[in-house]
């Protein structure tokens, strides 16, 4: 059954344009990581979850979560949802056990997780780009070591 939303059209056109893959944010972090010679999948099929950016020599899985989406600072927002709050919280909420279960998922296989909240990324992506840059570099130690 289809969930019947409460919304105005304004509301409506707003959500309309939200899409799963290929936001600012992602193409923002992905440009510099190819400008630094990271190679990599995009929403990485093979994987649980669908890793945003797979960096799949290194094993490492980098997610660029929405705030609304992935629940940012949940309990704060949770009251503030005024319209749709049952679909919404059970929405939210699915999501966040689902992004845990995928981690578990991918860690188990040897894959290391990086989710990045995406205004954070936006507001200075050189940081996290150099943020994933250490950690690969990081695999790369431990790949040496392990010889």
């Amino acid at each position: 059954m289809k969930y019947k939303f409460d919304t105005t059209p304004e509301k409506s056109k707003q959500m309309a344009k939200v899409h799963s893959k290929n936001g600012k944010d992602e193409v923002i972090l992905r440009k510099l990581l190819w400008h630094y010679g990271v190679r990599y999948r995009t929403n990485y099929k093979e994987l649980p979850g669908k890793p945003d950016i797979a960096i799949t020599k290194y094993k490492v899985a980098v997610f660029v979560d929405g705030e609304f989406w992935h629940g940012y600072e949940w309990e704060k927002h949770k009251p503030r949802i005024k319209r749709n709050r049952d679909y919404w919280i059970y929405k939210i909420e699915y999501n966040m056990k689902h992004d845990h279960e995928v981690n578990k998922q991918l860690e188990k296989a040897g894959w290391l997780v990086l989710r990045f909240w995406s205004k954070q990324v936006l507001k200075n992506p050189e940081y996290y780009a150099q943020l994933v840059l250490w950690h690969i570099n990081g695999r790369k130690q431990d790949e040496k070591d392990s010889r």
